[in-house]
């Protein structure tokens, strides 16, 4: 049985998030703390469990808040192309959220999220040269903005993002790695160019594979 534990630590917030996944068969367990259950000492607060088969459905239920989340993904073939269908909706909320992506080719996709009764749909090109550089420009109808992404791999595991959304002039940098020998981790910071003389929010992350 394989398990990996991924934990998540927020340097402005000075707090602490785990999340414990397991392998069984075609089927995925997880178990996920926020900072509430590991700083405030051992609670319910903030626990999630979820079941998830991957590219069929996850299901999340917040234990405190007695609080369920269905997803369902399905792909279907347009003209040769794979075109992939999420459904969500969540019971606390009360909302459906519908996503697709549309894959012209290896280095051109279009996607849009769309919530169900509502104005609001995000819509995003991704563009990748030569499998190394990707270019992600998106437009949001409901706030009428657009948000922009690069993101450029280095070498063969590390990737170094860059993001900025004009409406709130938030610029975020990341350097991730996934390697099966060097292990997995994320770094991101992310600034306020309004706000003067403002530290930047930092988060690591970082992964471990399990023999359970």
């Amino acid at each position: 049985m394989k398990g990996s534990l991924k934990c998540r630590y927020d340097v402005e917030k000075n707090g602490a998030a785990a999340t414990l996944g397991v392998s069984a068969g075609d089927v995925k367990l997880r178990a996920s703390l926020t900072d509430a259950t590991i700083v405030n000492g051992p609670s319910l607060n903030g626990l999630a469990l979820a079941v998830e088969k991957p590219g069929s459905f996850i299901i999340d239920y917040n234990v405190p808040k007695n609080d369920y989340r269905f997803q369902f993904m399905n792909t279907v073939k347009v003209v040769n192309k794979p075109l992939n269908l999420t459904y969500i909706h969540g019971k606390g909320d009360n909302l459906t959220i519908v996503e697709g992506s549309f894959v012209f080719d290896p280095a051109n996709k279009v996607s849009a999220n769309y919530i169900l009764g509502s104005s609001n749909c995000k819509l995003k090109y991704t563009y990748v040269h030569r499998a190394r550089t990707t270019f992600e420009p998106s437009y949001d109808t409901g706030r009428s903005s657009w948000d922009f992404a690069m993101s450029q791999k280095v070498f063969d595991d590390d990737v170094l993002k860059a993001t900025y959304q004009p409406l709130t002039k938030a610029l975020g940098l990341e350097w991730s790695r996934n390697s099966k020998l060097n292990g997995c981790f994320k770094i991101s910071a992310s600034l306020n160019l309004e706000e003067e003389l403002k530290m930047p929010k930092l988060i690591a992350e970082t992964t471990w594979n399990l023999d359970l």
